[in-house]
């Protein structure tokens, strides 16, 4: 009986393959990639906070892993795992062919625009690297050395401010059940973070008289649009750090002295991402704020010339489209990263059928966590992990293509 449960479940794995390869081939046969928009986040970065006398320091009694780069500046590993990526896009088009070995762009036909943030326009420059490796790309910022672009950003003048808005974005924190019940929803993230650091023993603890991020007259979580976005609350911090310890897992670091299950990271990511779980949930927030980049997706996917483009942000633009997309709830298998992770890539495709329709594909392409730590060498064989996305209210056909008309009307 068991032999025959093992041969059921290995040719259930074979069918499994061979329907992947059936999808994927049908794709190619039926419909042809004309052009491909990528919102990328920048990729591994020091924390925002590794100054002596900032928060960082005072949470916790232990000593961080020394970065080698600047307060939010892209690392040498993030630069390394950039390139990587870019070199899988290559052979990925090339198959596609979309474009030539060795493609040295015409002139429009592809665009690399990013943030004005080094970290930005550093992942940019890695990944034209890999992608097109004997081609000078330029890299196209709008604004001097690490000021923010509104294109990447949430632009604080998009906000109504009225009283409508404010009751809109009300409504919308409601149905995520209050930002108590967030603040309840990651209680297990904080209680972990809490322990890692030794928390208790900290410069901040003392200083504020506590034993945990929890303060008796404060709420632990808040949002609040006054001008710009404000996410606060007591365990704020608690937040800053959890980004912090993720960034030293990914270098190889771990949690100082403590190690965590896969499913222990998952919590810290959980909280770390929670401003982003409410904005996700948020389209009052999110459609006027991403209001500039997704005119410029859609101008991308509308150029007569363009085959390529590479927008480069923060996990806070992409989360904030996506929203705004109204994209359906999704999940991200081998990352701790539940919504954005380092080097997260949005990739909107369009093709252009047999049935002479056009066609648009969304997708989510990121590395897993283990392929983040181990700097893996990118190949069909090991690829990047990608997650289809659906969109509310509009239905796929039964290749899970959606109409590229329809897909612009929502960008628009």
């Amino acid at each position: 009986m068991r032999k025959f449960n093992l041969l059921c479940f290995a040719l259930f794995l074979i069918v499994q393959c061979l329907s992947v390869s059936i999808v994927s081939a049908n794709l190619k046969e039926y419909y042809t990639l004309e052009k491909v928009v990528v919102y990328s986040r920048h990729n591994m970065r020091a924390p925002l906070n590794i100054t002596p006398d900032l928060l960082l320091y005072k949470v916790t009694p232990h000593t961080w892993f020394t970065w080698s780069d600047k307060s939010g500046e892209l690392t040498s590993k993030g630069g390394e795992l950039e390139t990587l990526m870019g070199q899988y896009f290559r052979k990925w088009l090339e198959a596609e062919k979309l474009i030539p070995e060795n493609y040295v762009p015409q002139k429009d036909e592809t665009r690399f625009y990013a943030n004005s943030a080094q970290r930005t326009i550093a992942t940019a420059k890695y990944f034209s690297a890999g992608f097109l490796p004997i081609a000078n790309v330029e890299v196209e910022r709008h604004l001097a050395l690490n000021r923010m672009d509104s294109v990447f950003v949430f632009d604080s003048g998009t906000f109504p401010l009225t009283a409508e808005f404010q009751e809109q974005v009300q409504r919308d924190i409601s149905k995520m059940g209050g930002t108590s019940k967030l603040g309840e929803s990651v209680a297990d993230g904080v209680a972990l973070v809490e322990d890692i650091l030794d928390f208790k023993n900290s410069i901040y603890a003392k200083e504020n008289n506590l034993k945990t991020f929890h303060k008796k007259n404060e709420p632990d979580f808040t949002v609040k649009v006054d001008g710009k976005l404000n996410l606060g609350g007591a365990i704020r911090p608690a937040m800053t750090a959890a980004d912090a310890l993720i960034l030293q897992y990914y270098e190889g670091a771990g949690a100082f002295n403590r190690k965590l299950t896969f499913e222990e990271w998952q919590r810290v990511g959980r909280l770390q991402s929670l401003g982003l779980y409410a904005i996700f949930h948020m389209p009052s927030i999110s459609k006027p704020a991403v209001k500039l980049m997704r005119k410029t997706i859609r101008e991308e996917l509308l150029h007569p010339k363009r085959k390529f483009t590479f927008l480069c942000g923060h996990d806070i633009g992409i989360i904030g489209t996506l929203s705004a997309l109204e994209v359906e709830d999704y999940e991200l298998p081998e990352s701790i990263e539940p919504l954005t992770p380092i080097g997260v890539k949005l990739i909107i495709e369009k093709r252009s059928g047999k049935d002479n329709k056009e066609y648009a594909a969304l997708k989510l392409m990121y590395l897993s966590s283990e392929q983040i730590i181990n700097k893996e060498i990118l190949s069909k064989k090991n690829p990047p992990r990608i997650v289809s996305l659906k969109l509310k209210g509009l239905k796929a056909n039964k290749d899970g293509l959606y109409s590229f008309d329809d897909v612009i009307k929502r960008l628009s």
